[in-house]
């Protein structure tokens, strides 16, 4: 791997990692920042592009037997890395990647995560991680949805997104009718209550897309009406009238795919 160490904060090479606060690498510029070592090594591990890494030398030292040989390694002080991104990377380890190119859903997915308008980045990453974990075969995010590939998202969700289809519609609410009518799948909204199915009772259908909202809004009347079915989790309300949007998918996930097996088609 070609080391290259860098001591001027203004070297253009660097132009990636500047000002990472403000610079969120614009979905249109097909590229984006992967922050840590466990992050990077995940990474480097996906089927994606890697453009260059920016370490520290103890972070080089423990990244060394993973990187590839021809991907550019820039090298710098720890004094060096904060004042090019302008923050103190604790972590010590940066890179840019390449983001997926034409990301699709596949045509036999049967599990699909669909999140509506999910504007905080901590929930956005942790249902990404719990969607890979529970074995969801794509996301699909709406048109606002915020952007699953911002370094943070990234970082929260562990480098999951790295190995999951995420695709974002560009035509809301048609991308979400396409997965009932071309691909089959139920539309199923998780909710508050008002009627809805207690999860406990609901029987998985063979192939189903779970729809969640922003926290606090939740979904949108006219997606609401959209669904095949709405399924809330019980609360006990004496205590707390709802769970963190990124928990509750996790819940709803785990127990949608226990029954993945026993609800499919025999012949």
């Amino acid at each position: 791997m070609p080391q290259i160490f860098v001591t001027d904060i203004k070297d253009a090479r660097l132009d990636d990692y500047r000002n990472l606060k403000d610079n969120r690498l614009a979905e249109d510029g097909g590229k984006f920042i992967a922050e840590s070592e466990g992050v990077v090594r995940q990474l480097i591990a996906s089927a994606l592009a890697v453009h260059s890494v920016l370490v520290t030398t103890p972070r080089l030292d423990a990244l060394s037997g993973v990187l590839p040989p021809a991907l550019p390694v820039y090298v710098a002080a720890q004094s060096v890395m904060d004042q090019v991104a302008g923050f103190h990377v604790h972590r010590g380890c940066l890179a840019v990647g390449a983001r997926p190119a034409n990301a699709r859903i596949p045509d036999d997915a049967r599990t699909v995560l669909v999140l509506e308008d999910l504007v905080d980045v901590d929930n956005l990453g942790a249902l990404v991680r719990n969607a890979a974990a529970f074995g969801a075969d794509a996301i699909l995010v709406s048109p606002r949805c915020a952007d699953p590939f911002y370094r943070k998202a990234i970082r929260v969700s562990m480098g999951s997104v790295f190995h999951l289809p995420i695709v974002r519609s560009q035509d809301w609410p048609a991308d979400l009718l396409e997965l009932r009518r071309r691909r089959g799948l139920t539309l199923v909204g998780a909710v508050l209550g008002h009627g809805a199915v207690p999860l406990s009772s609901y029987r998985r259908p063979a192939g189903l897309a779970l729809l969640l909202g922003a926290e606090g809004p939740g979904l949108a009347p006219g997606t609401r009406k959209l669904c095949d079915a709405l399924v809330t989790i019980p609360m006990a309300a004496q205590r707390a009238n709802s769970l963190n949007v990124a928990t509750a998918g996790a819940v709803f996930l785990y127990h949608l795919m226990q029954a993945v097996d026993a609800s499919a088609p025999t012949t």
